[in-house]
């Protein structure tokens, strides 16, 4: 199966590195394009795939195309390309009734990954336009799953779920690093400090898909215990509200532009 990405973005680089990295289950080929930006080119070379001179030459080639342009090059790049077999759309606020008025012959997957996808340890969530080319979507799905959980919403959920699944790594990124900075204040390296800080949140991460977060707090913050002390201050700066006002800020910016 070859897999053409139209666009070459951090998206999509986090996607076809992840791919690039599986044992098996991913592309047997991956083609790139871009804008005149050299990242095509780059990406190609760290993956061991192959840049390619067009959009049309790159669907021409592919059993599968990743788009992954601006939406606002959307009708520009659509009117190049011929239908391809499957597409797998990354545009943001570009509904699926869009892309398959763009691509009628085209069996179109809308797609929100998160950057976990890198790591093969990502969340994808589809929402399906029209699915005339079965064999393809079949292998489409098969091949998103190597980059982690395949998650299959309707349409209307998808800014929601972007809000929850596609902007918190960065939310948790900043996590990791204010705490991380209190283990370097108090004498610890800044790789051991981030790095401890990383696996307690992958630990508490697979914790999360046994037990509610209720559970898990309460196991670790004993009464009057050093976590009750920082639950507390959290709690008091504001902590929880600031996550719930950042997923909120994320969502009505998708909703309104």
């Amino acid at each position: 199966m070859i897999v053409g990405f139209v666009g070459s973005g951090n998206m999509a680089a986090a996607m076809a590195r992840g791919w690039a990295g599986a044992e098996e289950g991913g592309p047997t080929q991956m083609l790139f394009t871009d804008a005149g930006s050299g990242r095509a080119r780059a990406l190609a070379d760290e993956t061991g795939g192959e840049a390619m001179e067009s959009n049309s030459a790159l669907v021409a080639k592919s059993d599968i195309v990743v788009l992954a342009v601006s939406p606002g090059h959307l009708d520009s790049v659509a009117s190049e390309l011929d239908p391809p077999g499957v597409l797998l759309s990354l545009l943001g606020a570009t509904p699926l009734e869009r892309l398959c008025g763009l691509f009628p012959e085209t069996d179109v997957l809308r797609l929100m990954p998160n950057l976990g996808v890198e790591v093969r340890k990502g969340v994808i969530c589809v929402s399906e336009g029209s699915s005339d080319v079965k064999g393809l979507r079949e292998q489409a799905f098969r091949a998103l799953a190597v980059l982690g959980e395949v998650i299959e919403l309707d349409e209307s959920l998808m800014d929601p779920a972007t809000a929850l699944m596609g902007c918190s790594p960065a939310f948790f990124a900043e996590v990791a690093q204010a705490l991380a900075d209190v283990g370097t204040a108090n004498g610890m390296e800044p790789e051991t400090a981030l790095r401890m800080v990383a696996l307690s949140m992958a630990g508490t991460a697979d914790l999360l898909t046994q037990k509610t977060p209720f559970e898990i707090s309460t196991e670790v913050a004993h009464p009057g215990g050093s976590t009750e002390a920082g639950l507390q201050a959290l709690e008091a700066a504001g902590g929880p509200e600031a996550f719930r006002a950042a997923g909120d800020a994320a969502l009505e910016r998708m909703r309104n532009g």
